[in-house]
């Protein structure tokens, strides 16, 4: 079993020293440290910055400014599977709300949480392009289109 430091593990912590001496002293390894770094926690958590700013040199300040500059990282923490209904009009008008509603109930979360086990985050968006195909939700990757709230259930029980 291992110990919990804070919310992370002593072996993402291990993984994560091995990222930051990989990326040590070569210009330009920021980003790349933070990717690896969020792929091994889920997010980046001021311990992590702080961890990663020792070992490449950096300040806190300017590993927090990247961090908050790009979308693509956050500082909360996410589910293994992200999980992305759409609420946009077309999506709404065909009962989008109804699905996430279903999904809240069923996985015991709001929009904007993660699940206990870390497993999933519920996020509503406004758009996600495929009007067309409403109501969609997007897990990960993987658009699915013509959802119906129990259908939505199934799909993300696929994932577990």
């Amino acid at each position: 079993m291992s110990r919990v430091i804070d919310t992370l593990s002593i072996e993402e912590l291990e993984r994560i020293d091995q990222v930051v001496a990989k990326y040590k002293g070569r210009h330009g390894s920021l980003i790349p440290a933070l990717k690896e770094s969020q792929d091994i926690c889920g997010y980046l958590p001021k311990q992590v910055q702080r961890r990663i700013a020792e070992g490449l040199n950096l300040s806190s300040s300017q590993v927090y400014g990247v961090v908050s500059f790009y979308a693509f990282f956050t500082t909360v923490p996410r589910g293994k599977h992200i999980i992305r209904v759409c609420l946009g009009t077309a999506c709404y008008v065909k009962g989008s709300k109804q699905i996430v509603e279903k999904l809240e109930t069923e996985l015991n979360l709001k929009v904007g949480g993660i699940t206990k086990d870390r497993r999933f985050s519920l996020e509503a968006v406004r758009c996600l392009g495929c009007c067309s195909l409403a109501p969609a939700m997007v897990i990960d990757d993987d658009t699915h289109a013509l959802v119906d709230p129990a259908e939505a259930v199934r799909i993300v029980k696929s994932y577990e």
